[in-house]
Order: C-alpha cells, then structure tokens, then sequence
C-alpha cells in the first residue's frame, strides 16, 4: 500500500521507487445516483502535459479519450469507460517519466462528467473517487489521494499533479472542483478549443 495524501499533501514518487521508470497513473468512482434524465454516468479521465507556465505547450500536450497518447508517446490513455462499473481503476493512464519531454514541469490528472449539464450531472453524486500512482514495475502502489469531498456544483475536478522537482518526480493532491465541464477546463490549462 502507497502513501494515502490528503488534499495539498505531496510524495517524493522517484523516492519511494528509487529508479522509476514507468507509472500507472489510476482513476476509479462510484455514481450515487443516475443524473435528473436517467442516464448512466460517463466520467472521463484526462492530462494536461504542461509548461513552466502551468499551460500546456501546444494542443496536443492535452491526452484524453480522442487524443490517446501524446506526440512523444511518454502518456497514453488506456481508452474509454463510460460506465465506471466494476472495482477498482475505472480508466487509466501509462507514463514513460523517462520519455517526458525536458520542457514539461507537470502532468496534471483531471476527471470531467460527459455531458453533465444536459444529464443534470455533477460531482457531488459522485462517491469513492480516487487517484492512485503505481509503479509499472511490479505493480506496487505508491500514493493514493481518496477525493473525499463532496463538489455538488462542479463537473469536473483536478485530482492531482505529477511535476519535477530537480531530478526527481513527484505527486500532489490537488481535488478542485472546475465547474462547466472538459471545454472550460482545457482552455484554463491553454488548450485551443
């Protein structure tokens, strides 16, 4: 079991798992209720690969489920679940910590609700979300953030960051709330949309 984060605590990743090379990055939910027209929820992993300015550097630096892997290929979604059902990570995200690009500081992890504000959708019929960073390597866990709080507006949330600090990796929980869904969250990290 990794080191549990609350909201604002971080972890030294490359501290402990000298050597790391390769990270899962997992994300899992639970809906409470189905929204006001009855459908299932659709909550969507995505990566904003960013800058020293906090925004990404070109348009493509934003992986989600119709851009799957980065340019470089040091992120690649593992594809799509529209139900979250099951245990467990509900989607996933591989990182090459390696293979990521000098000029990228940090890999900010969020989760939107597709089409929230037409389902009458949001966060706060949303329970047991998480964020879990693994070491491909083995398969051991190294730090989890459990979201714990209750964002009854918002339709999308910032989980956590991945950023450098020198030659080491690191993971932050962030868990804010952004509310109007994928579009406005993606020009806040400077994706053309």
């Amino acid at each position: 079991m990794g080191v549990s984060l609350s909201k604002g605590g971080n972890v030294s990743l490359t501290k402990e798992a000298p050597g790391l090379k390769a990270i899962m990055v997992g994300l899992g939910w639970d809906a409470k209720t189905e929204g006001v027209s009855g459908e299932e929820f659709d909550l969507d992993a995505v990566l904003f690969m960013c800058g020293e300015d906090g925004k990404v550097t070109k348009d493509e630096d934003f992986v989600f489920y119709n851009n799957p892997k980065s340019v470089d290929g040091s992120v690649v979604h593992q594809g799509d679940n529209r139900t979250g059902e099951g245990e467990g990570d509900d989607e996933k995200v591989l990182i090459n910590l390696a293979d990521v690009p000098a000029n990228i500081t940090k890999l900010a992890v969020a989760v939107t609700i597709d089409k929230a504000d037409e389902r009458g959708q949001n966060f706060g019929q949303v329970s047991n979300a998480f964020m879990r960073v693994v070491n491909v390597d083995g398969d051991v866990e190294l730090a989890r953030f459990d979201l714990g709080e209750d964002f009854s507006t918002e339709t999308a949330v910032i989980f956590g960051e991945i950023y450098r600090n020198g030659a080491d990796w690191k993971f932050k929980a962030i868990g804010q709330g952004f509310p109007g869904g994928l579009s406005p969250l993606a020009t806040a990290f400077g994706v053309d949309m």
